[in-house]
C-alpha cells in the first residue's frame, strides 16, 4: 500500500517523573529517565506504516539547523525519502513529554513558525495520485490540501487527537473531509458512546474511532452504521504511553486499507499498540504484521 503521509516531524525529549501533579525541588537525577530523539506525529505514523510493510512518503517542514539535521540523517537511516521535507522554518519544532509510571503524560510542544506555513499542493500531485490512502495530520499546513486531495478522489484519514468540542473550529476542516476519523477520549465533555453518536451525525467519515487509553476503543462504522466497544489488549508491562494513539491509528489503516473489517482491522491496532507501548519513546516499539498476528491468535480483544 502507497501512503502519503504530511504532518508534524520534530526532536522530542521525554522525562520520566516520579509522579502528577509534579513537587517542586531544584533538581532530581532520573538516572535513564530521560531520552531525545526524532519523533512528531507524521514520523510516528510514517515509522509504523512502514514496519508494517507498506510504501510510505512523509512531507513536512524543518529548520536549517542542527535538529533538521537530526532529522534528515535518521529518514535516511529509516530508507523514508526526504525529497518531501522542506527547509523553510526558521528553526525545527521541538517538543518535551513528561510521562509517570501510571502512563500519565504532560506534553509541551514549540512548533515555532510550522503554523504559519502552506503545504505546496503542486509538488505533492504527482504522489499524491499515486497513493492508496493520504494521512492529512491536524497541522495548519495541511489545510489547503484537504479539498483538493477530496476533490481527485482519493481517501483522506486524520487523527484529531484531543477534542472537546464537536463544533471545535481548529479540528473542524479535518474531521469534515476524514473518511477515516480518528480521536481521544481524554477531554470530551459527555461520554465518549454519545460522543461518537453525535459525531456520526454531524460528520460524513466512513469510519470514526474514539481511542479510549486503557480502556480500550469505540469504533463507529457507517456502512453498518453500528458501534462497537473494543477493550485493550494486554501483552506485557506498559513502560511509556507515549505514541499509544498514533500507533492504534497506523495499524488500523493498515489492514482496514488491505481489506480488512473494520473491527479486525481495530482489533489488531489494539494489539499493536500493546505492544508499542512497552518501549519509551513515541517512535519506538513498532511490530511487523507477523509479530502483530502472532499476538492475535494468542489474545482474544472483547467486542460489544
Amino acid at each position: 500500500m502507497r501512503v502519503i503521509v504530511s504532518g508534524l516531524i520534530n526532536i522530542e525529549t521525554t522525562l520520566k517523573v516520579r509522579k502528577f501533579p509534579i513537587n517542586y525541588y531544584p533538581i532530581d537525577y532520573p538516572f535513564f529517565g530521560i531520552n531525545s530523539d526524532v519523533s512528531g506525529v507524521a514520523y510516528n505514523i510514517g515509522k509504523a506504516l512502514l514496519a508494517l510493510g507498506n510504501d510510505i512518503q512523509i512531507t513536512s517542514f524543518i529548520g536549517e539547523d542542527e535538529e533538521g539535521k537530526r532529522i534528515l540523517s535518521r529518514l535516511k537511516e529509516e530508507r523514508i525519502g526526504n525529497q518531501f521535507i522542506y527547509h523553510e522554518l526558521k528553526e525545527t519544532p521541538v517538543t518535551v513529554a513528561l510521562y509517570d509510571e501510571e502512563g500519565r503524560r504532560q506534553i509541551y510542544c514549540d512548533l515555532k513558525d510550522i503554523q504559519e506555513k502552506n503545504m505546496d499542493f503542486a509538488g505533492l500531485e504527482a504522489a499524491i495520485k499515486d497513493s492508496d490512502l493520504v494521512v492529512l495530520c491536524n497541522t495548519n499546513f495541511n489545510r489547503s490540501l484537504l479539498k483538493k486531495v477530496k476533490k481527485i478522489g482519493k481517501l483522506i484519514a486524520s487523527d484529531v487527537h484531543v477534542l472537546s468540542d464537536i463544533n471545535d473550529e481548529y479540528n473542524k476542516e479535518f474531521m469534515e473531509y476524514a473518511d477515516i476519523l480518528f480521536l481521544s477520549d481524554e477531554q470530551l465533555p459527555c461520554s465518549a458512546e454519545q460522543f461518537i453518536f453525535e459525531m456520526k451525525e454531524k460528520y460524513l467519515s466512513k469510519i470514526i474511532v474514539i481511542g479510549l487509553g486503557k480502556k480500550g476503543a469505540l469504533l463507529y462504522e457507517r456502512s453498518e452504521d453500528r458501534i462497537y466497544r473494543l477493550e485493550a489488549a494486554h501483552v506485557g508491562d506498559v513502560v511509556n504511553t507515549l505514541g499509544a494513539g498514533d500507533a492504534l491509528f497506523s495499524c488500523f489503516i493498515n489492514y482496514y486499507m488491505k481489506g480488512y473489517s473494520a473491527v479486525e482491522a481495530l482489533t489488531r491496532a489494539e494489539i499493536f499498540a500493546a505492544l508499542k507501548i512497552r518501549c519509551n519513546g513515541a517512535a519506538n516499539g513498532f511490530s511487523s504484521e507477523d509479530i502483530v498476528e502472532k499476538y492475535y491468535k494468542n489474545n482474544d480483544v472483547v467486542v460489544k
